[in-house]
C-alpha cells in the first residue's frame, strides 16, 4: 500500500463505534466507499458481515476494528499508525455460499452467506429433513432442531457453536453440521469438498415447517433448499501482521 492509498470509515450504530469513526476520520480524512481503496469497519462480527455484503459489487478489501461485542473477524482497535498498519497487513480471501430456496408455495429467494446457511424449525416439533450431496442421497431423513452449512470464514461462529469442525481458510472444504440431532442420534455432520452441491428437502412441510437463512436473508417455510460455493466471489479480509486469520482458527482450537 502507497500513502496516496484512500479509506473510507463506516461503522456500526453502536455508539463507541460511532465515536471511533469521528475521531479516524478528523485524524485521517475519509472518501466515499465507492471511492476508498480499504474500508475501515468499526464494529463487531455482524458489521463485518453487514460491510462485505454492502460491497459486493466492488469487493473492496476491509478492514475491521473491533468497536462490538464479538471481534473474531476483527482486529484489535487502535488509534495510532493506521495506514502502516494496514500497509503491513495480511489479506484472507473468502468464498461465499449461494443459497436458493424454494418455498412451499413455488417461490425461489436467493442470497449469499458469508459465514453459513442454516435451516432451523419454525415450531416446538423437530424438523424433518433429506440430505442429498451431488445428487445422491446420503441421509434419507435428519430429525433435528436444523442443519447448517458452513464456509471456513464461518466455522467458528454459528458451526462451532452447534459443535462443528474448525477449518482452516485455504482447507477448500466445508462444514455440513446438524443442530441438535435426534435421529441419527450419533451423526456429527460431515466435511464436504468446496464444490460439492448440497440439497435439502423438508419432509412433511406442513406439519414440520422449517425456515433457511443466509447470513442476513431468512426465508420462512421452505420445502427445499440448495447450497453451493461461490469460487468466483473473493471477498478480501485484511488482518494484522502476526495475527491472520489462519493464526486465530488455530489459536481458537487450543482455547479452554
Amino acid at each position: 500500500m502507497t500513502p496516496a492509498t484512500t479509506l473510507a470509515f463506516v461503522a456500526s450504530d453502536r455508539p463507541e463505534a460511532q465515536s471511533a469513526r469521528e475521531r479516524l476520520i478528523a485524524r485521517y480524512g475519509s472518501v466515499g466507499v465507492d471511492q476508498a481503496d480499504v474500508i475501515v469497519a468499526l464494529g463487531g462480527d455482524g458489521f463485518m458481515l453487514e460491510t462485505l455484503h454492502a460491497d459486493l459489487s466492488r469487493r473492496t478489501p476491509v478492514y475491521g476494528m473491533n468497536r462490538g461485542s464479538v471481534g473474531f473477524l476483527m482486529n484489535d482497535y487502535d488509534e495510532d499508525d493506521l495506514p502502516a498498519r494496514i500497509a503491513e497487513a495480511g489479506r484472507a480471501v473468502i468464498h461465499p455460499l449461494q443459497m436458493d430456496a424454494t418455498t412451499e408455495a413455488g417461490q425461489v429467494h436467493s442470497g449469499l452467506a458469508i459465514n453459513e446457511v442454516s435451516l432451523l424449525r419454525q415450531t416446538r416439533q423437530s424438523a424433518k429433513i433429506r440430505i442429498s450431496i451431488d445428487g445422491k442421497v446420503r441421509l434419507d431423513e435428519l430429525t433435528c432442531d436444523g442443519c447448517m452449512v458452513a464456509t471456513p470464514a464461518g466455522s467458528t461462529a454459528y458451526n462451532l457453536s452447534a459443535h462443528g469442525p474448525i477449518i482452516p481458510l485455504d482447507a477448500r472444504v466445508l462444514a455440513l453440521t446438524p443442530i441438535s440431532a435426534f435421529r441419527p442420534r450419533r451423526w456429527r455432520g460431515a466435511l464436504l469438498p468446496h464444490e460439492a452441491r448440497v440439497c435439502f428437502e423438508v419432509l412433511e412441510a406442513d406439519k414440520r415447517p422449517v425456515s433457511a437463512v443466509a447470513d442476513g436473508l431468512e426465508v420462512r417455510r421452505v420445502a427445499r433448499v440448495e447450497v453451493r460455493e461461490r469460487r468466483d466471489i473473493d471477498l478480501v479480509m485484511l488482518f494484522d501482521a502476526g495475527r491472520s486469520f489462519e493464526e486465530r482458527v488455530l489459536a481458537e482450537q487450543f482455547t479452554a
